[in-house]
């Protein structure tokens, strides 16, 4: 089994760090993100770290830097995903363009529009309101 290691850091470190397991030639594994029960920001930086998978935590944040510059497309997919499907941002990443989400899907940054069924089924015959 793989071993796992949590290391909390600040948004301040999320560039140090990432450019120093660029530089030590450490891939990064991926990117994941949720919001807790406030709606802030819990980003985790996983990095293949030997057999072991650290992860570098940023918790309570919105806003992060993009590390697209260190990582190429391997930081800026799981970005931009995050940032179609949650309110968290990262600095820096393009986003002229969506990954998978459509521009009708979305109301804001990142918030995914939940229409009723009655109300989708009345807009399908012409009887929107």
């Amino acid at each position: 089994m793989q071993e796992y290691r949590k290391i909390s850091i600040t948004k301040d470190e999320v560039v140090p760090v990432a450019e120093k397991m660029r530089a030590q030639g450490i891939p990064l594994a991926m990117i994941h993100a949720f919001l807790d029960e406030n709606g802030k920001g819990n980003v985790s930086y996983e990095y293949e770290v030997g057999p072991a998978i650290e992860s570098y935590t940023v918790e309570g944040e919105n806003v992060l830097p993009t590390i697209t510059h260190i990582y190429d497309l391997g930081a800026e997919w799981p970005e931009r995903e995050i940032m179609e499907l949650m309110d968290i941002r990262f600095e820096g990443c393009d986003t002229s363009k969506r990954l998978f989400m459509p521009d009708s899907m979305l109301d804001g940054q990142g918030q995914i529009l939940v229409t009723p069924m009655d109300k989708l089924i009345k807009k399908v015959k012409g009887e929107e309101e």
